[in-house]
């Protein structure tokens, strides 16, 4: 009877640790939320959610709301190295909590432009031009929600995905504002402005922001971090603009400047 017993423990265990490896497999289009606040408030808003990764040196005490939650949706609780957070979430500040979500959805630019419309308002929208940094397009979404933008609209190439890093900073702004994926920017910018939209590109050699005319529907180009927007982006765009200052720098960020810009359209709106 305790040698069946042990055979019964050593393959259970054989079996665990075989699951434990197929848990930790990192598909393709996986996108990992981390932080205890952001998977808490994943859990909470009942969004889909495939399963959860612990660190397993921490203490259950930090961990005791989020297994609560994920045990309610009877979703896998995996306990992990340390290690093996930093690979998954590339080095962030993930705090011993992961959750593995489906990728996130992009939206067409023909359903956001009659989303816009069916508002009864002036249509308003942000253009990034290869932006790399996602702690950038992270503030951007959550600043854009603030201000009202009908979408923001990402080149598929070169530029950065809606990854977990994005979704952290944009405190769930993610969710609600929508990111339209479009193959090539110059030819969006053109179908933009047979529908009516004025196209700014921020420019350190532009129009001040203070006599900018934002009425109408208005779309706001934002540039590389280091680049700026591309000469020929610029050359499709009906004007430039650019952002005061009270001493000669650079240029402002790229979170900072799509901020001030979209605040500067929101301030006659709102």
């Amino acid at each position: 009877m305790k040698r069946r017993n042990n055979a019964k423990r050593r393959h259970s265990s054989h079996r665990n640790k075989n699951n434990q490896n197929k848990k930790m497999e990192i598909r393709q289009n996986d996108v990992f939320i981390f932080g205890k606040h952001v998977v808490q408030g994943v859990l909470e808003e009942d969004k889909q959610v495939k399963s959860i990764y612990l660190q397993k040196d921490l203490s259950k005490d930090i961990h005791m709301c989020i297994m609560k939650l994920a045990r309610q949706k009877k979703l896998e609780i995996s306990e992990v190295s340390k290690r093996d957070l930093d690979d998954i979430t590339k080095g962030a500040n993930h705090q011993g909590v992961v959750a593995v979500m489906p990728a996130y959805e992009y939206q067409p630019l023909e359903e956001a432009i009659r989303a816009s419309k069916s508002r009864e308002e002036a249509s308003f929208f942000v253009i990034l031009d290869e932006i790399e940094d996602p702690h950038n397009l992270g503030s951007i979404l959550r600043s854009a929600e603030a201000s009202g933008v009908h979408g923001i609209i990402v080149p598929k190439h070169r530029n950065v995905g809606l990854t977990g890093t994005v979704a952290k900073v944009s405190a769930g702004s993610i969710d609600r504002v929508p990111v339209i994926q479009v193959t090539n920017i110059s030819q969006t910018i053109e179908r933009l402005q047979k529908e009516g939209v004025w196209i700014f590109a921020s420019d350190m050699a532009g129009e001040d922001m203070r006599q900018w005319d934002t009425s109408g529907s208005i779309a706001i180009v934002i540039g590389n971090e280091g680049r700026g927007v591309s000469p020929l982006v610029k050359e499709r765009c009906d004007g430039t603009v650019t952002i005061p200052m009270a001493v000669e720098i650079e240029s402002l960020n790229a979170g900072v400047a799509a901020a001030l810009l979209m605040y500067e359209v929101a301030r006659e709106r709102l």
